[in-house]
């Protein structure tokens, strides 16, 4: 896949050839199942609250490091500086193989006021991260008591990024389907096989404990006793994966569309499809009351009757809009149509105009439809798309390759029995119609070996602020919920009414949220309850 859209992107609707859909920003899942205790690497400190002096010797050719800042690039601000640093691929063998790690920074405006260091991670897994201290939309107040960092996580981006060689078609995901099944089953070890060979030796390490290591090395690298951090969608993971192992480091976190740790990540996907029906249903009733506006029918029934016939006509002829070749399967699969009811409503009403009046495209050769996942971050946080066998030349893999690295070995509750994942997407399908086809379809987890760790378990007393909105559907406010109940220490912000991915800082926020999220960055208070910020009445 490539890098799915996230928070920052700005046409949600945008279709890229060979993108899976499946990451998060979180993102794009595991089987319930008991989770393994969290045992740190031998070659690490023991958690704490100490900083760069009490780390093991192993690790002080890292955590000692001298970091040699320049311009990140000819298009970033002049500010923004980046630099780059080495950590281990495997922390228990510290002396072994190392990795290099590409981190940008926007300092403090303020000497005087200044708290600390923020890093910033928009979600995927394996989305990158550099931009982000000048993407965001920071008030002054944080700008000047902390130093924003940025950071590419390992194998993504700028920081050693992998590459399984993957073409279009081979990043694209795919619906159950019972006549592709056998193709599909091919499809998912293929990516795993091609994976394995061109980089077996790193897949064990690509893990999210590996990647919360990281973080510790940075901040000891930094010079600091403690990390602020603001997470999106699997940056929520992320970031609880770091109070978890690391809780006396943790400083002010805000994990922002938070996801439920305990379903990573089958169970996330499968949770997508629940938030998009639920979505969908709200959606239906929205445009069914604006009936005179957009046409698609005056009661919620008519609504989803228009739609569903928008893509049985558009399986049986796709369409050309805005310069690509849609399937139902392709409309389907941008489950980031119904994130915002308005944007939702114009879109399909442009795509049945489209579908009208236009002339029919040519069926895509090859196999059926591909689709993509979104973030924000971005989660992970998406769109769908085609995948043709036309197509000139493959795009970059990085992200796709990624993704699939992290989801695969972050958990050993992958089930290695296709017949499982069949049964699962024949049942989410009748249950969720819009996504459970995609989302309880095989992948390449399915073939992938065995991660270097178990699965994190969060449990813990850690400080944290959880923001989410009502009407995420790729990180659904019961997943937000799940997450508050992991982190016993946390406070939940809820913008009840809010739509979309993502809360804090974004374009079109909510300022209630916004607010709240900064006194506690600039304060360390949490709110002495759970807050709830309301949503403008009407999305129009």
């Amino acid at each position: 896949m490539n890098r799915p859209p996230t928070l920052f992107d700005k046409d949600e609707h945008t279709v890229r050839n060979g993108t899976t859909r499946r990451a998060f920003l979180l993102a794009a899942g595991l089987t319930a199942a008991c989770l393994s205790s969290p045992i740190p690497a031998p070659a690490l400190a023991a958690s704490g609250s100490s900083g760069v002096s009490t780390a093991a010797a192993p690790l002080r050719e890292y955590t000692q490091q001298k970091l040699h800042w320049k311009p990140c690039d000819a298009k970033s601000p002049r500010a923004l500086r980046c630099a780059t640093l080495k950590v281990p691929l495997d922390y228990s063998d510290p002396g072994g193989r190392k990795i290099s790690l590409s981190i940008s920074r926007l300092k403090a405006t303020s000497t005087t006021e200044r708290h600390g260091v923020l890093l910033l991670n928009p979600g995927g897994p394996g989305a990158p991260g550099l931009q982000l201290p000048t993407e965001l939309q920071f008030p002054a107040e944080v700008k000047r008591q902390y130093d924003l960092i940025g950071f590419d996580p390992r194998g993504a981006g700028q920081s050693s990024p992998v590459s399984c060689g993957l073409t279009a078609e081979e990043q694209a995901d795919h619906p159950y389907k019972a006549e592709t099944f056998t193709k599909d089953v091919e499809w998912a070890r293929t990516v795993a096989e091609k994976c394995r060979a061109k980089a077996g030796d790193l897949l064990p390490y690509l893990i999210t404990r590996n990647s919360a290591r990281d973080m510790d090395v940075i901040r000891a690298v930094l010079g600091e006793k403690k990390i602020s951090y603001l997470g999106y969608s699997y940056g929520t993971y992320l970031g609880a994966v770091y109070m978890q192992l690391f809780p006396g480091r943790a400083d002010r976190f805000v994990l922002d569309s938070a996801t439920d740790p305990t379903r990573i990540y089958r169970g996330t996907f499968q949770d997508m499809a629940k938030g998009a029906e639920h979505a969908f249903t709200r959606w239906a009733g929205w445009t069914a009351r604006r009936d005179r506006t957009y046409g698609l029918g005056d009661t919620p029934a008519e609504v989803r009757a228009t739609y569903w016939k928008l893509i049985a006509r558009a399986d049986r002829e796709p369409i050309t809009f805005d310069g690509q070749v849609l399937t139902g399967d392709d409309i389907r699969a941008d489950n980031s149509t119904f994130f915002h009811v308005k944007a939702g409503a114009e879109r399909i009403a442009a795509l049945k105009k489209a579908a009208e009046n236009g002339t029919p495209a040519p069926a895509p050769s090859g196999t059926a439809s591909t689709t993509s996942t979104t973030s924000t971050t971005g989660t992970t946080g998406t769109t769908g798309t085609s995948g043709t066998s036309d197509q000139a030349e493959a795009p970059d893999d990085n992200y796709a390759s990624i993704a699939w690295s992290v989801m695969c070995a972050d958990t050993r509750t992958w089930s290695h029995d296709p017949e499982r994942y069949r049964r699962e997407a024949i049942r989410d399908k009748a249950r969720y119609p819009l996504y459970g086809d995609f989302a309880s379809a095989i992948t390449p987890c399915a073939f992938w070996p065995r991660g270097s760790e178990p699965q994190t378990t969060i449990d813990n007393t850690v400080g944290a602020l959880i923001t989410q909105n009502e009407w995420d559907p790729q990180t659904p406010l019961f997943a937000g919920r799940a997450m508050h109940h992991a982190l016993r220490g946390s406070r939940m912000l809820t913008v009840t009414g809010g739509e979309g991915h993502g809360v804090l800082y974004v374009p079109g926020g909510n300022s209630c949220a916004d607010k709240a999220g900064t006194l506690y960055l600039t304060t360390g208070r949490l709110p002495a309850e759970d807050v709830t910020c309301r949503a403008t009445a009407d999305p129009a």
